[in-house]
């Protein structure tokens, strides 16, 4: 090929949008793309720009047309009208995003939270005294749980419950100021009771949070939301930042009274004498066996996340497989800006990532349900769906935002036009960075298990074990400070770039590497807290803080472990040999592109030789093309159509104006009537001077 030829566009293969549109929506496709199609209904979809009041009564009435229509009531006991599904219930859940984010939150406020409480806190008498009103909507209610003083430290809530045995009550009070429950959930406005979260002190002895059934204010005759209980103050939230359709408030109790047994009491008792007992000894454990059972929030934000991702991504993919921008080899047609490379950068490696984290939310989603179905419910059961969801509802979160971000820069000043939803999902999807726990503080938890885990494995492991542990290590610090495996790279690939990526296109390859940092960062931060074994609390806290950067990477690193292989572990389920080869490469993508991320990481700890280190941003660069053919494929597989997504970008009209300039373009052009430009007519007295000056 000469060094002018144009580069040959790769082969499109045979993609099966079908099979690969199954795989993403899992499990219980058939109920996410039932609530889509609910979702086109007009009475669900978000007006941009409504007046904050406007738009709270509208979702409110969205949410009891879910109601009326058994959308929302999966998850209960069918003896309640429900149907015993958890995984299925919140598949759908998830999809209520598609018409306005404001819907989903409110519905997970009132069903997520609220009723979810009452179902796995409470017992019998709970379900049948409280949950048909929950279900129904005729009691709209709070999750009355975080305080602006403590934030995600839940275990040092200050508001209390304490117990009366004179009258069998509980009394709760809010102690001061930055005690009150804050951002709470129909609190603003619309919510009658709340389950409250306050430490239960009875006898004198603090036993530690509990949840409390608590009204918070009056029903009208008509149903309507009438004014606060004596002893309940509330304060309304206000215009916020975005999901303004949910009616945030505050919330604080003094002497409120209720009875003994509006305790949440499965976990925790107390008798009429006032005293205190519970199935679970230990109050550390009992304490996150009870937020535990709280987990889906985590669950359906992290897929509500992705689902939102897809959406831009087909908003934004759409719109650059027909948007020109530029003329390049033909100076008579602009460039489709999807050809681009630095576009092509942009977009398909968070498309690869939006893949990765829906698999990996399968698989949580398929956990989940067997945990809360009773299928597999022990208590390791139950700790492995915990970490699994820290995990992976930050990463589905901030790929939510820079996505959104991304798909709005990567749409011009299109993107910034209400009509085109971009800016309103930034808005309305921020604050789920925070929701349900930050981000961080999340991190940090898985970080804190695979510290836990790790220490497990040495301490199970004998003398002899540990010695050749030792010699392995001491071994791999010896020889290009890296296992053996590895070490051989720099001979391998000497000279060979060729030789370097197929090594990079071996899934081992890729596994391995991404495993290995998660065990050496996780090996070297428990090397580093040894020394807290037996200090004081102010040097264990003091080395744990030096150390709580690396440790929340090493649980992000984690987390994108678990995507790659979630990934890798579809692909195995897909028979088409050309999906399947398209899917792979994508997945290759995902994994390169985590790795290119944290080159210098590999390079420092010598996990990756230099030559393969500039292969893999030359094996990504040769993979965006062939799959930028099928990107238009790869979004259709979402499911969601220019009309879910409401876009106008999205739907088309873009190839429309673009076909209409060049046919403009073109009939100038035929007709004689075109202009000359002046950079052609200088061109033109150049030639012909130097014609001149050559003769």
């Amino acid at each position: 090929m000469s060094s002018t030829a144009k580069p040959t566009t790769p082969a499109r293969l045979q993609f099966d949008t079908a099979v690969v549109a199954d795989l993403v929506d899992g499990r219980w496709a058939h109920i996410r793309r039932e609530m889509r199609e609910w979702m086109l209904d007009e009475r669900f979809r978000k007006i941009e720009g409504q007046p904050y009041r406007e738009h709270r009564a509208r979702v409110l009435e969205q949410a009891k047309l879910l109601v009326e229509h058994g959308l929302v009531q999966r998850a209960f006991p069918a003896r309640l009208g429900g149907s015993d599904d958890p995984g299925g219930n919140i598949a759908g859940f998830e999809e209520l995003v598609v018409g306005d984010p404001s819907l989903q939150i409110k519905g997970g406020v009132q069903w997520g939270l609220f009723a979810a409480a009452i179902l796995h806190l409470g017992t019998d008498h709970h379900h049948d005294t409280f949950l048909p009103g929950a279900m129904d909507l005729t009691v709209p209610g709070c999750f009355a749980m975080t305080e602006i003083g403590h934030g995600s430290d839940v275990a040092e809530l200050a508001t209390t419950a304490t117990y009366d045995p004179q009258t069998e009550e509980f009394v709760i009070n809010t102690p001061f100021r930055g005690a009150w429950k804050d951002y709470i959930g129909n609190a603003g406005e619309h919510g009658t009771a709340a389950v409250v979260f306050a430490q239960l002190i009875t006898g004198g002895v603090n036993h530690g949070v509990h949840a409390f059934y608590t009204p918070i204010r009056a029903t009208n005759e008509d149903g309507t939301t009438g004014d606060f209980l004596p002893g309940v103050q509330g304060e309304d939230d206000g215009l916020k930042g975005g999901l303004n359709g949910v009616d945030n408030g505050r919330l604080a109790f003094e002497n409120v009274r209720i009875p003994r047994t509006n305790l949440m009491n499965r976990y925790g008792d107390v008798t009429p004498e006032g005293e205190y007992s519970s199935p679970i000894d230990s109050p550390g454990r009992r304490f996150f066996t009870m937020l535990g059972t709280l987990v889906q929030g985590r669950v359906s934000l992290g897929g509500s996340s992705v689902a939102v991702s897809k959406m831009a991504l087909a908003t934004a993919i759409r719109y650059g497989n027909e948007r020109r921008q530029f003329t390049g080899a033909d100076d008579t047609v602009e460039t489709v800006i999807m050809d681009y490379q630095q576009h092509q950068r942009r977009l398909l490696p968070l498309l690869a990532r939006t893949y990765a984290a829906q698999f990996t939310h399968n698989q949580l989603l398929q956990r989940f349900h067997e945990v809360f179905s009773g299928e597999f419910d022990t208590d390791s059961d139950r700790q492995d769906l915990e970490t699994l969801a820290a995990a992976s509802k930050p990463l589905s979160t901030w790929l939510a935002m820079e996505t959104i971000q991304t798909a709005r820069e990567a749409s011009g000043g299109a993107g910034y036009m209400a009509e085109n939803k971009l800016v309103g999902l930034h808005q309305d999807m921020d604050v789920y960075t925070t929701f349900e726990g930050d981000n961080t503080v999340l991190l940090q938890l898985v970080g804190k298990r695979l510290l836990t885990d790790y220490g497990r494995s040495m301490a199970k492991m004998d003398v002899a074990g540990a010695v050749r542990y030792v010699a392995d290590r001491a071994v791999d610090m010896t020889l290009h400070r890296t296992p053996l495996r590895r070490a051989a790279q720099s001979i391998q690939d000497w000279g060979s770039k060729a030789r370097s990526a197929g090594e990079l296109r071996d899934p081992e390859a890729q596994r391995e590497l991404l495993e290995d940092r998660v065990e050496t960062m996780i090996e070297g931060i428990a090397t580093s807290l040894r020394a807290a074994k037996g200090a004081s609390p102010e040097v264990g806290a003091e080395l744990f803080n030096d150390n709580q950067h690396e440790l929340i990477e090493a649980a992000r690193a984690h987390g994108e472990l678990l995507q790659w292989e979630a990934f890798t572990e579809a692909l195995a389920r897909i028979e088409d040999p050309d999906t399947r080869q398209v899917l792979t490469w994508l997945r290759d993508l995902f994994g390169l592109v985590t790795i290119e991320k944290n080159l210098s990481w590999y390079l420092i700890h010598g996990r990756i030789s230099t030559q393969r280190a500039a292969t893999v941003t030359s094996y990504i660069n040769r993979l965006l093309p062939r799959l930028r053919v099928h990107a238009g494929d790869l979004v259709e597989a979402f499911g969601y159509t220019d009309k879910h997504i409401g876009a106008t970008i999205g739907t088309g009209v873009e190839a429309e104006r673009q076909a209409e300039a060049r046919e403009y373009k073109r009939e100038q052009r035929a007709s004689g009537n075109e202009p000359v430009t002046e950079k052609a007519l200088r061109a033109k007295e150049k030639a012909e001077r130097k014609t001149k000056v050559n003769a």
